[in-house]
């Protein structure tokens, strides 16, 4: 999983550039797999760049850019950072509550995942 994502990165970043969603999509699929093998430092890494991108195209308070926030604060969790997990935890739900709402699914996973 970790190579195909890593050539999807790579084609799309030639293709569509840095900053493309889509890009930012790949990066994201990278963190998501390096965070299933338990490779919690290169998942912190990938899931920041995907924030970090993410915040620049889309903007801070963007759906994906939100995913990305509760990434981060799920791999911060398992490597025992719990006050940075805390912090990018309640920025998911504060965000999620303006942009979704209250009741949206994804703001009560934030929810949940900040208890």
């Amino acid at each position: 999983a970790e190579e195909t994502e890593d050539a999807a990165l790579e084609a799309r970043s030639m293709t569509l550039g840095d900053e493309h969603p889509e890009t930012l999509n790949s990066i994201n699929g990278i963190a998501l797999v390096l965070g299933w093998q338990r490779n919690y430092e290169a998942a912190e890494e990938m899931n920041r760049r995907a924030l970090e991108g993410r915040e620049k195209a889309l903007g801070k308070d963007h759906p994906s850019t939100l995913t990305s926030v509760s990434n981060l604060a799920l791999v911060l969790r398992y490597q025992g950072k719990y006050e940075a997990a805390e912090e990018m935890n309640r920025r998911a739900l504060e965000g999620r509550e303006k942009a979704l709402g209250k009741d949206h699914p994804s703001t009560l996973t934030s929810v949940s995942n900040l208890a």
